[in-house]
C-alpha cells in the first residue's frame, strides 16, 4: 500500500518542531528592551498606526535582528502588533534559547504577527539552526504553540513542490554539556 501524500508531509513537519522547538518567537513585546529602528527613508502615519522604512532597514530588539529592504511596523493599543519586511531576501536573526544554536532565517517576505503569534517566511524561505536547516516556499511558525507548517513551491516557475530538511544527528553534535545540537539531553 503506497503511504498518503498528507503522511509524507507530516513527518517533515514533525521534524520541524524538533529543529524549531522555540527559536523563532520574534520580537517580544513584553520585553523592557525597546525596538530600535534605522533606514535611508521613514514615512510614520499615525492615524492610520503604520510606518514605513525603506533602504537597508535594521530592526534590533537586544540580539534580535531584522535587515530588511522594506519593512511596514503597524501598531494598535499595546503597541506594535505586526512587522512586515520584504527584501533579496529578508533576514532574520535571533540567538538560541538554553543550548539552541543561533537561529538565521530568510525569506523575500517575512511577517510577524504578534495578535496571531506568528511568524510567516515566504518565498525562499530558509531557517537554519546548529546545522539544522529547513527549506519550503512558506514556512508558518505558532509561537505559543510551537508548531510548524511549510509547503512547497508548487507554481511553475520553479521549486520541486517540496519542503526540504537536514536534521544533524544528536550524537555527533554533543557539546560540553553533554547537550546535542539541538539542545537536547538524549539520544536518538
Amino acid at each position: 500500500m503506497k503511504p498518503s501524500g498528507k503522511r509524507s508531509f507530516c513527518r517533515p513537519v514533525i521534524l520541524a518542531m524538533a529543529l524549531l522547538a522555540g527559536p523563532v518567537s520574534a520580537f517580544n513585546l513584553d520585553s523592557d528592551i525597546p525596538i530600535k529602528v534605522s533606514a535611508d527613508s521613514a514615512r510614520l502615519d499615525d492615524s492610520a498606526g503604520t510606518a514605513v522604512y525603506t533602504g537597508a532597514v535594521e530592526l534590533i530588539q537586544g540580539e534580535t535582528r531584522l535587515e530588511a529592504d522594506r519593512v511596514v511596523l503597524y501598531r494598535n493599543q499595546q503597541g506594535v502588533s505586526r512587522i512586515e519586511a520584504a527584501g533579496n531576501p529578508a533576514h532574520y536573526r535571533q540567538p538560541g534559547q538554553e543550548g539552541e544554536g543561533m537561529t538565521d532565517a530568510k525569506a523575500l517576505n517575512i511577517t510577524w504577527s504578534g495578535d496571531e503569534n506568528l511568524v510567516i517566511f515566504e518565498r525562499q524561505a530558509v531557517i537554519e539552526q546548529g546545522g539544522n536547516v529547513f527549506r519550503g516556499d512558506v514556512i508558518h511558525y505558532d509561537t505559543v504553540r510551537r508548531v510548524v507548517t511549510a509547503e512547497g513551491d508548487t507554481s511553475s516557475e520553479g521549486g520541486s513542490g517540496r519542503v526540504e530538511m537536514v536534521i544533524q544527528p544528536r550524537n555527533s553534535a554533543q557539546s560540553s554539556d553533554g547537550k546535542g545540537s539541538d539542545g537536547s539531553s538524549q539520544g536518538q
